[in-house]
């Protein structure tokens, strides 16, 4: 019965948009390369050795018929993939060469390399250079499915460099943390080091490990602060991305940027809460108050776990229908966790016990009052990290300013040679990993185009991919199940959805994350005559 609505919940759509609505809050330039710059240094790192996929105690399985059911009614998210924005290029270009003296003069794809500085190595940033890369080579992006790439004769290949910088050393697998905090095996898997993704080790991309400062969109420079030495180091741009995110807080998501730090900081929680001898509660009826209470009661099934919130609905700030908040409700009671609703925390105070043991006493508006080992606090609001952009591109959240081709609003110097993908973007919907790498695949997209425009004697006719706005589409895993809504599909359950979203990793290896992205390396696509 699940397995009839979910094919009725997702119908068929055109493959090229591919948006996976997963859960919660949940991602220099010289020629054309590739550098990978982490938002907090100028240390750059050469990627050579291939990765560790570590082993979990939930293997995942095959992975079938995943594409219908994640491609979530394309029509309703993008489905003008190449929606035209129609631009006379020959006096466009003419007009910025003149005014412009950094845009690229070049009339051939042999002229100097174009610098990509991308700040921000998770879903957005990784997405936005791996189909970038697929562009310079003379492939198609390898997020657009079946459907083939426009190439210009003669301009098929290009020399990129891509720049990506980050504060962490790897990609972490943010949709992943309940389960990295939970399972010691999961953890070592959800965190990788940059220098152990494969599609990063390449001559023409590189990796700077610090915090991106400053963006002057006139000079087109970024300044990046090392997350080592702290020295500032500028860098010259072609074109910026801001794929930098969020920034949310313990426990979250963890506060290590190295893995080595990450592991012990894992660990120390995941010790913490399966020796939890007054139970554990986490407050907060959010995707990830739920999610973290979810998988924190699969993995230690003998710890009591609760979740308190003060609204009588979880889920109570999305725009999503009761039904879907009064299923994850059901789901979540089903796998063991003890909801309160209605339950405002007004005092937390550590109290001292005969034994030794860590105890909480916990004191609620209503005045109800319970005692724990340790308190999961998951109701703070994450913040944006984009402060390095100008205020002119900026709302009163610091979110990006977008127009509907990723590019920022006009009003900033240089504005269609700056983009920003990923939650740092002011745009509609639930902020999810599906949208940030759909929204890094068409940055992607529209920076060769833009490149294109640039290059090509006589003028090139872009052909932008544009966003459309996003619906409230969620799918949250709660235990052994998932559920899933969608405006025009309702709401779905059950463990088939569980394995069409998520698998048994939360969707680290299927075609969710690194599979969809193929940080592993690129699958050639062959098209049945």
């Amino acid at each position: 019965m699940a397995a009839s609505a979910a094919n009725h919940a997702f119908p068929k759509t055109n493959p090229t948009p591919k948006l996976f609505v997963l859960a919660a809050r949940r991602a220099v330039f010289h020629k054309t390369s590739f550098y990978i710059v982490s938002p907090s240094s100028s240390h750059f790192h050469r990627l050579s050795s291939p990765p560790s996929i570590f082993p979990t105690k939930r293997q995942t399985i095959p992975a079938p018929h995943l594409r219908q059911l994640l491609n979530y009614a394309a029509s309703h998210i993008s489905s003008s993939r190449l929606q035209s924005c129609f631009l006379t290029s020959s006096s466009l270009a003419a007009s910025r060469l003149s005014s412009d003296s950094k845009t690229m003069h070049a009339t051939s794809p042999n002229s100097a390399p174009v610098r990509v500085f991308i700040a921000g190595g998770s879903y957005a940033g990784l997405s936005t250079a791996m189909n970038l890369m697929d562009l310079a080579s003379g492939a198609s992006p390898r997020m657009s499915g079946d459907e083939a790439y426009p190439h210009i004769p003669d301009f098929e290949k290009m020399d990129i460099e891509i720049t990506i910088a980050d504060e962490r050393d790897g990609f972490y697998h943010l949709i992943g943390s309940p389960l990295a905090l939970a399972d010691s095996d999961y953890t070592k898997k959800a965190w990788v080091k940059f220098q152990d993704i494969p599609s990063l080790q390449r001559p023409d991309v590189k990796v700077v490990i610090g915090s991106v400062t400053t963006v002057d969109c006139a000079s087109k420079t970024v300044t990046t602060i090392d997350a080592v030495t702290k020295v500032a180091t500028e860098h010259s741009y072609d074109f910026f991305v801001a794929a930098s995110g969020l920034r949310r807080v313990w426990p979250v998501v963890p506060q290590s940027l190295s893995r080595k730090q990450y592991l012990v900081e894992a660990a120390e929680h995941i010790h913490a809460v399966s020796n939890a001898q007054h139970g554990v509660v986490v407050v907060g009826g959010g995707a990830v108050g739920i999610e973290m209470a979810a998988e924190l009661k699969l993995v230690h099934p003998r710890v009591d776990i609760t979740l308190a919130h003060s609204r009588d609905k979880l889920l109570s700030a999305e725009a999503l229908s009761d039904e879907c908040k009064d299923t994850a409700l059901a789901l979540l009671r089903e796998s063991g966790v003890n909801v309160l609703m209605n339950h405002r925390l007004s005092k937390s105070n550590r109290v001292e016990t005969m034994d030794g043991s860590t105890k909480y006493e916990l004191e609620f508006a209503n005045g109800h009052k319970m005692a724990a080992s340790d308190v999961i606090m998951a109701v703070s609001q994450p913040a944006s990290t984009a402060t390095y952009m100008p205020t002119t591109a900026l709302d009163e959240n610091n979110l990006v300013k977008i127009k509907p081709n990723l590019s920022i609003v006009e009003g900033t110097p240089n504005a269609d040679y700056h983009f920003c993908a990923g939650d740092a973007a002011k745009w509609s919907g639930i902020k999810r990993c599906g949208g940030a790498m759909h929204g890094g695949h068409y940055v992607a997209y529209n920076i060769h185009q833009t490149i294109l425009r640039d290059r090509v004697p006589g003028g090139h006719e872009i052909k932008y991919s544009e966003l459309e706005e996003f619906p409230a589409v969620i799918g949250l895993a709660v235990g052994k199940k998932a559920v899933a809504f969608s405006p025009d599909s309702g709401t779905v359950s059950g463990e088939d959805i569980m394995q069409a979203y998520f698998r048994n990793d939360l969707g680290f290896d299927t075609l969710v994350c690194w599979e969809y992205m193929q940080l592993g390396g690129k699958k050639e696509t062959v098209v049945e005559a």
